[in-house]
């Protein structure tokens, strides 16, 4: 068992060193997280969120769920393909986590990346840790509508669409519907008083709308 993980360590330095060679994106953060977990690796069995700067940005995230094993792998603004192509063996599956709450997609979209592209992304991250990780909780977050992303509209509305049917009848997995939590009232209109100033990110109070989803989940 020492030997086995000694060598995915020894792999997974090798592989980072081959990507920072090759402009490996967002390397810089990548090695932020390895520090962090030199100096104290998450134990087993936590709740890791991943994903794109909605993750990186949520600031108290820990503080929320204050009698969580919270483990926060937000990665700038990056795409779900890139979880799938690079970031898994260094944010994902050394944790172990018995929870996988994940945030992408939103990038993909507004990088011109089609509904089915997103859906299918997602679909080989799921099988990726279904096959890894097959007893762990596997939470997709809905892709937000953010206000000033208004011509991403439809296209994010389908891609949820497609992956919570993707989900319905896959085992240890749930489609979270964050869009209605930030809504106006008695809209279908994203409410920009709970985006920073951006209208991309969401600020404290967006921020409590998703706790409120999220809590019971979490526990």
């Amino acid at each position: 068992m020492k030997l086995k993980l000694l060598l995915f360590l020894i792999g997974c330095a090798f592989t980072a060193n081959v990507f920072a060679q090759q402009g490996f994106p967002f390397d810089n953060e990548i090695r932020d997280f390895k520090h962090q977990d030199s100096l104290s690796f998450p134990k087993s069995d936590g709740i890791l969120f991943i994903g794109s700067s909605s993750i990186r940005l949520w600031s108290d995230l820990e503080q929320r769920f204050p009698d969580k094993p919270i483990i926060k792998r937000g990665v700038g603004g990056c795409q779900l393909w890139q979880l799938v192509d690079y970031y898994t063996p260094y944010i994902l599956f050394p944790y172990h986590p018995r929870k996988i709450f994940i945030y992408a997609g939103e990038n993909d979209i507004a990088d011109g990346k089609p509904a089915t592209f997103v859906a299918d992304e997602f679909t080989k991250l799921w099988t990726m840790i279904h096959q890894q990780l097959p007893g762990a909780e596997i939470y997709f977050m809905s892709i937000k509508p953010s206000p000033v992303r208004a011509k991403n509209y439809t296209t994010v509305a389908m891609a949820n669409d497609m992956i919570k049917g993707y989900l319905k009848n896959k085992p240890n997995s749930h489609f979270v519907n964050l869009v209605p939590a930030i809504y106006k009232p008695g809209t279908t209109t994203p409410d920009s008083s709970l985006f920073k100033s951006d209208y991309l990110h969401l600020n404290p109070m967006g921020y409590d709308k998703w706790q409120s989803v999220l809590q019971p989940l979490v526990n």
